[in-house]
């Protein structure tokens, strides 16, 4: 362990939830989007500030999570953190009074920024606290706990937007709850007294050759998960399904494959990446294939289930990989560098099925099935990997 004292549930427990608010800005406006283009319906430009207020802060988090990253590593994680939360409370309970759209997309970039700061710096405590198989299981359990926030935090959009669209933002208080707990049971690890020009010589020799596919992975498993949600309710329409009830049940059988695969981890973590990644990438292409070819909502909701199993997996590998690549000063650049990845896979996920189909939703399965066989030949590039001979790895 990296440091002197002994994390439990408590520290676990916090920084399960503090991975859990990017979600909350990812998901929370869009239930109330509508409300909110009838609002500023009369503001020049409202049609494109809308939906930008709803996507900003993923593409803040890919921009600006590398940048958090090397601040946890040079200033410490624990400052940032407590900062970033402080910053993301303020920014998102600021639309409930601001009248300027213009001055709501800002403060989501804020918001963005926040999320940055916060997910790296929840992500590197993980790996600092723990090692080994604790390790593993909490990068699962994170996988676990946004996932189910994600649904949690839809429906609670959905319930208070009832009440106007700006009610949703009161949501974001929470991160006033659990800045105290932070600053109270969360410490900085011991080794962050190390002088920057160390940092600096040790940044310089990150291993990059590994990285760097794990990296372009985790774009491909954020490009991967947001399929699902973005697509599915395009293909119901295509069987001539609009059920709102039929729509649900294939979100969550998606959200029980990945609850599943997530847990499952643990389970395998003594497999080598590569095998567990192989395994992971071929569930998800036979997925995406099975979705692509899906003639009945039955068939289609196993589609999602065995889709969801393989991101599931994927997630809690690739951050398992990428922590025992570095050492305690580098693993914030290196949690930085993946979730910029991962969320810039998410924004990018709906623009890469519109590039491959050329904005016909006719199309559609067409994409899907192109999008699996990228998937699938990403499996057989893991398992050719696995082949070569294992390197001794950090820990």
């Amino acid at each position: 362990m990296s440091t002197e004292r002994k994390a439990s549930f408590v520290q676990s427990l916090l920084l399960l939830l503090g991975s859990c608010l990017p979600v909350l800005g990812a998901v929370l406006l869009a239930p109330v989007l509508p409300g909110m283009h009838a609002h500023f319906a009369d503001t020049p430009g409202a049609s494109v500030l809308v939906p930008i207020a709803l996507t900003l802060p993923a593409l803040m988090i890919a921009l600006l999570a590398p940048f958090a990253g090397i601040i946890a590593d040079r200033m410490g994680r624990k400052p940032l953190l407590i900062g970033a939360m402080l910053l993301y409370s303020v920014c998102g309970l600021l639309p409930i009074w601001l009248e300027s759209l213009p001055a709501i997309v800002v403060s989501r970039a804020g918001i963005g920024l926040a999320e940055a700061a916060i997910m790296t710096c929840c992500t590197t405590l993980m790996g600092d606290y723990y090692s080994g198989a604790r390790r593993a299981r909490l990068f699962a359990l994170q996988m676990v706990a946004t996932s189910l926030s994600a649904t949690l935090f839809i429906t609670l959009g959905g319930v208070l937007g009832e009440s106007g669209w700006r009610t949703p933002f009161t949501l974001y208080a929470i991160g006033f709850v659990l800045l105290p707990l932070m600053a109270r049971w969360l410490w900085e690890p011991k080794g962050n007294h190390a002088t920057v020009d160390s940092l600096k010589s040790r940044s310089s020799q990150m291993p990059w050759r590994t990285l760097t596919p794990a990296y372009l992975l985790a774009v491909m498993a954020g490009v991967s998960l947001y399929v699902v949600p973005v697509q599915t309710s395009h293909l119901l329409n295509l069987l001539h399904i609009q059920s709102p009830q039929q729509i649900g049940m294939t979100m969550g059988a998606n959200q029980l494959g990945i609850l599943v695969g997530s847990l499952g981890f643990p389970l395998l973590a003594r497999w080598r990446a590569q095998y567990l990644l192989t395994l992971a990438f071929i569930l998800t292409g036979t997925g995406g294939w099975l979705m692509a070819v899906a003639s009945s909502h039955g068939v289609l909701a196993a589609a999602v289930t065995i889709n969801g199993l393989g991101i599931g997996l994927m997630m809690p590998t690739l951050l398992t990989w990428i922590m025992a690549q570095v050492d305690f000063s580098q693993r914030g650049y290196a949690a930085g560098g993946f979730t910029s990845a991962f969320f810039a896979g998410e924004f990018a996920s709906p623009l890469v099925v519109m590039a491959i189909v050329g904005g016909a939703r006719v199309e559609l399965p067409t994409a899907l099935l192109v999008l699996a066989a990228i998937q699938l030949l990403i499996a057989l590039a893991c398992f050719a990997a696995a082949l070569k001979p294992r390197r001794v790895l950090a820990t």
